[in-house]
């Protein structure tokens, strides 16, 4: 009968704040065995670096994709489905889940750029690299011409572009610092993104201060640490620039992976940290040129306005517009395909992109504006604060749109996916709740008055369903 007691004791689930305990030193294992297991993760990363290189140079010369074509029977589709319909969609939602783990551990375009640090002249970074507009500016810009040349297409835009990313990154980590990845800091065309995602992360390597300051004081030389992507880790609170590597993990004793809310680095630490750059990368970007990119290829406006134009060319015999054919490098030029993208259409991309980007840019701030007046006097760093609470509509938004891509490629292989539907009303939905939970939170960091919290939720609401209805109209509209 004892033993029956015992066993029924042993059975008993485990306190939560034991199970807790029980995760934090798990995940702090992890990061332990993160920084022991280097040499079999750089091992890995260049197992990656050949695949990646296969797979965005050798279906670049090869004939346009015949009818018998499948992912499983032929290289280039197989290498398109795996950039556009695997690699690009789930890296964004692991941002969401693990932090920048893919930066760290898994992109070969980072650790092209680091192999290269490390044996490069190891200059000293100019001025230009650091300004901070740069994650916009790439990102926009890339989005942009990806659509003029139809990237998720054809292999040879993607060479390009993807190819050209990492020769670009390779010269940078050549050129400047030593051992580090410049590019991935400053440079890379989704660094903007990534920073921006992993704020919502519920993992990220945690620095205990007091820890800290004791291990100075205590005599002891810390092994040296080296962080590729320059974060200051003494001072690091947020995950945004950290590429989860576990180099510095236990590092003064006072480093560890650790778990936290998803919400804490928005609420808390972007607070005292306002950045107008990446306000204009959620509001003009994510929700704005990421939109319009999509959004393009199936607009009645964006045909009406191009049949108009072209009828207005034609009556006054103004042909080249229409009939000029450009390199596959500047518009998409594929005839046998009969799929050519003639001056009128890039400029016509490039105008609607730019428009769509301002109108939904422009309505977004003008609400979080009004949230931002309705807390108290303006503040430019209260209205950046509030932007930072739409991430999760944003980033959400993305993923579907990217994801787009992996469902029209599976359903033409012969899927069915019922499922589809209502699991992106419920993605739409869940970022939507989670945004306004955001938004409600900020604003209560900003004040002290619940009427106020209450009436600045109104304008934030709104730019929310501004996301919502923008995303809704793709699939559904």
């Amino acid at each position: 009968m004892m033993q029956n007691i015992a066993a029924a004791g042993l059975a008993q689930p485990l306190p939560p704040k034991l199970r807790l305990q029980r995760l934090d030193a798990a995940l702090a294992r992890i990061g332990d065995a993160l920084l022991r297991g280097r040499k079999l993760i750089q091992a890995v990363q260049w197992l990656i670096v050949a695949t990646y290189i296969v797979l965005i140079s050798v279906p670049a010369p090869l004939p346009l994709l015949g009818r018998a074509a499948h992912v499983w029977n032929d290289l280039t589709l197989f290498a398109q489905f795996v950039f556009w319909g695997l690699w690009w969609p789930f890296v964004l939602l692991s941002m969401v889940l693990v932090g920048r783990a893919w930066c760290g551990l898994i992109c070969p375009e980072g650790s092209l750029s680091q192999f290269a640090s490390r044996h490069g002249r190891g200059s000293a970074l100019p001025h230009w690299i650091k300004w901070k507009g740069w994650p916009f500016v790439a990102f926009a810009t890339t989005t942009i011409y990806g659509q003029l040349v139809s990237v998720y297409q054809y292999a040879a835009p993607a060479l390009l572009i993807l190819g050209g990313s990492t020769a670009a990154a390779i010269v940078i980590g050549f050129l400047y610092g030593r051992d580090k990845r410049v590019w991935c800091r400053y440079l890379c065309p989704v660094t903007g993104v990534f920073s921006l995602l992993t704020k919502l992360a519920p993992l990220h390597f945690r620095v205990d201060h007091d820890a800290w300051e004791a291990s100075r004081h205590s005599g002891i030389r810390p092994r040296p640490v080296n962080c590729p992507p320059l974060v200051p880790i003494k001072t690091m609170q947020g995950s945004s620039m950290c590429h989860m590597c576990g180099g510095c993990s236990g590092y003064r004793g006072a480093i560890a992976l650790s778990r936290r809310s998803p919400n804490d680095e928005i609420v808390r630490v972007a607070k005292n940290d306002p950045r107008p750059w990446e306000t204009a990368l959620i509001l003009f970007g994510l929700m704005g040129v990421a939109a319009g990119a999509f959004h393009w290829t199936g607009s009645d406006i964006f045909v009406e306005v191009k049949q108009a134009i072209a009828t207005w060319l034609v009556d006054h015999d103004v042909m080249w517009p229409l009939a000029l054919h450009l390199p596959w490098f500047l518009l998409t030029n594929y005839p046998e395909n009969n799929d050519v993208l003639t001056p009128l259409d890039g400029v016509l991309i490039i105008a609607y992109i730019g428009a769509v980007a301002s109108l939904i840019g422009a309505a977004t701030s003008a609400c979080l504006a009004l949230a931002t007046r309705a807390l108290g006097d303006w503040r430019a760093a209260r209205f950046h604060h509030l932007t930072q609470g739409l991430l999760p509509i944003a980033g959400w938004s993305v993923f579907l749109g990217l994801s787009a891509l992996t469902v029209t490629m599976l359903r033409t292989e012969g899927f069915a996916l019922g499922f589809v539907t209502p699991l992106r009303i419920a993605f739409l939905a869940g970022a939507a709740l989670w945004s306004a939970v955001l938004c409600w939170q900020i604003a209560g960091a900003h004040t002290g008055s619940r009427v106020r919290q209450g009436i600045a939720i109104v304008p934030c609401s709104a730019a929310i369903a501004i996301g919502v209805t923008t995303w809704a109209l793709l699939f559904w509209g």
